[in-house]
C-alpha cells in the first residue's frame, strides 16, 4: 500500500485556545509517528480564528523537536507572502536542526483574504511572480558559489525536499517543468484533479531533485466506530466550510446531529462539490473508500486530513486509518 501522511491545520475548537491546539498537534504528530505515517504537514493560513498554524515554520520546529523519525513539513508555505530568501533561511535552519526530516511545500495562494494579504505586505499580484520566486528559492538551496552576493545562511547546500502544491493546472505544469513532487489539494478543491494529474505525469521532466513524477493527493478521512458516528463527526468540517463561505470564519464547531437543518440547499450543493474526496465511516467503509480512491487516481501517496472536534475522536480516526492502511498492505 502507498504511504499515508497527515495534513494538520492546528484547529482551535470552540471553548479552547491556540495553546491547547498546539499541544494537540504535537500529541497527534507523536501518535502519527508511532502509527507509521510518513510525514506530518502543517498549512499556512492567516486571519482564521479556527486555524493556529499561521507561523508555520515555528510550529514545524515545535513538532519536529517533539518527534524523532517522522518527516515534518509545510503543506504549504504560501510563497506570495514571503521573500524567497527568508523561506530558504527558515527551512535551512529547520533542516540543520532536524536533518533529513524537513519538507517544504510551496503554494501560490495567499492563504487568506485581501485585507490580510495587504497586511502581510506581499499582495495578491505577487502570485504572478510565483515561478520566478520558486526558482530563486531553489537556487538558495544550491551550494554557494565563490563571489555569490546573496546566500541563505543556513540553507545553501542543505538538502530540503521542495514540493509544489496546487488545485489547478498551473501548479501541475510548473511541477512537471521543474521536476518537483506535486501535491494536489483534492481534499477541498478537486475539480481539476484528474486533468492536473494527467498533465503532471505526461509532461514531467526529470531533475536533480526527482527522477520520475511523484504525486500526493489530499483526502478527507473521518473514521469512527460506526458509519453514523463518523458522519456525525464530519459535520464539523461541513459547518466550518459553510461558515467560511458565509464570511463568518470562527472557531471549529462541535458536530451536530442534523446537518440538513444547518445548510441551505445551495450551500449543500457547494459543500458536496468541494468535499467529494471524503471517506467517512467505520473501518470497513473507510477501507473500501480508500481502496477505490487509490485504484481510480493512482497517487504515489495520500495526505489525510480530518477536521474533527474532539481530540480523542481525531486520534481514533487516524488510528483507524492506519489500521486500514495495514490491512490493505497485507492484502497486496
Amino acid at each position: 500500500m502507498i504511504p499515508f501522511s497527515i495534513l494538520d491545520l492546528a484547529p482551535v475548537i470552540e471553548g479552547s485556545d491556540a495553546s491547547q491546539a498546539f499541544r494537540n498537534t504535537l500529541d497527534l504528530a507523536q501518535l502519527a509517528e508511532r502509527l507509521g505515517y510518513r510525514r506530518y504537514w502543517l498549512a499556512e493560513h492567516h486571519n482564521m480564528p479556527g486555524i493556529a498554524s499561521a507561523a508555520t515554520a515555528v510550529l514545524i520546529g515545535h513538532v519536529a523537536g517533539g518527534t524523532s523519525t517522522i518527516r515534518v513539513g509545510a503543506g504549504g508555505i504560501m510563497l506570495p507572502n514571503h521573500a524567497p530568501l527568508q523561506v530558504a533561511e527558515a527551512f535551512g535552519t529547520l533542516a540543520s536542526l532536524y536533518p533529513g526530516r524537513i519538507d517544504l511545500g510551496l503554494g501560490r495562494a495567499p492563504g487568506t483574504d485581501q485585507p490580510t494579504a495587504k497586511a502581510l505586505r506581499r499582495y495578491f499580484d505577487s502570485a504572478d511572480a510565483f515561478p520566478h520566486d520558486v526558482l530563486e528559492l531553489l537556487g538558495y538551496f544550491e551550494p554557494a558559489q565563490p563571489g555569490q552576493p546573496v546566500r541563505a545562511v543556513p540553507g545553501a547546500g542543505i538538502e530540503v525536499p521542495v514540493w509544489l502544491l496546487g488545485s489547478s493546472l498551473f501548479g501541475a505544469q510548473l511541477a512537471a517543468r521543474l521536476g518537483l513532487p506535486y501535491a494536489f489539494a483534492s481534499h477541498f478543491a478537486p475539480d481539476a484533479m484528474d486533468e492536473a494529474l494527467a498533465l503532471y505525469r505526461r509532461d514531467f521532466r526529470p531533475s536533480a531533485r526527482l527522477q520520475q513524477p511523484y504525486a500526493m493527493l489530499g483526502l478527507n478521512v473521518v473514521a469512527a466506530a460506526s458509519d453514523a458516528e463518523a458522519r456525525r463527526l464530519f459535520t464539523t468540517q461541513q459547518q466550518s466550510f459553510i461558515n467560511l463561505r458565509r464570511g463568518r470564519p470562527g472557531l471549529i464547531p462541535p458536530p451536530i446531529d442534523d446537518i440538513e437543518s444547518y445548510w441551505t440547499p445551495p450551500e449543500k450543493l457547494m459543500v458536496e462539490r468541494a468535499l467529494p474526496c471524503a471517506v467517512v465511516g467505520a473501518a470497513d467503509t473507510v477501507k473500501d473508500g480508500i481502496e477505490a480512491f487509490v485504484a481510480r487516481h493512482r497517487p504515489d501517496e495520500l495526505l489525510l486530513t480530518a477536521n474533527v472536534f474532539e481530540h480523542a475522536a481525531r486520534r481514533q480516526s487516524f488510528e483507524i486509518a492506519a489500521a486500514v492502511r495495514d490491512r490493505l498492505s497485507a492484502a497486496n
